[in-house]
């Protein structure tokens, strides 16, 4: 374990917006100024094998990443991009198609649901306001 290994696996512990791994890097330069993008993509990486990490696949071309490796699922903001935790034990307790066991061995199951955030729907709301009072014909005085 490396002083950087421990400092990117710290930061991860401290946040709950489930930062990809440019974030991390932008996050950690000012206290690790030698650490390079590689080498947090690569302590990802090796922290994901062992299972302290786990990688949240979202739409976006990056991975975002997460230190709770309780079983918990992901609602996703297709406006903003906040990734949130939820549980869904309704979910959990349902049980897999009996077929799946010919494919073969599910270690874990998890949802990511898309949707649009409160803050984002109260800003489409308020720009839908703007827009149709911009095209409200005015009166001649």
């Amino acid at each position: 374990m490396t002083h950087q290994r421990l400092e990117i696996y710290r930061e991860l512990l401290g946040t709950h917006d489930h930062p990809s791994a440019e974030v991390l890097h932008k996050r950690l330069e000012k206290r690790l100024p030698s650490l390079s993008l590689d080498t947090v993509y690569r302590t990802l990486a090796t922290f994901e094998k062992l299972k302290l990490v786990h990688r949240v696949e979202t739409v976006e071309s990056q991975a975002r990443f997460e230190a709770q490796t309780s079983r918990h699922h992901h609602f996703l903001c297709d406006g903003c991009g906040q990734l949130v935790d939820f549980f869904w034990q309704a979910f959990d307790e349902v049980l897999l198609p009996p077929d799946l066991a010919e494919v073969g061995a599910i270690d874990r199951t998890a949802v990511v649901v898309h949707g649009t955030c409160a803050a984002c729907a109260r800003k489409a709301q308020r720009k839908a306001k703007d827009l149709a009072t911009a095209a409200e014909p005015s009166l001649p005085s």
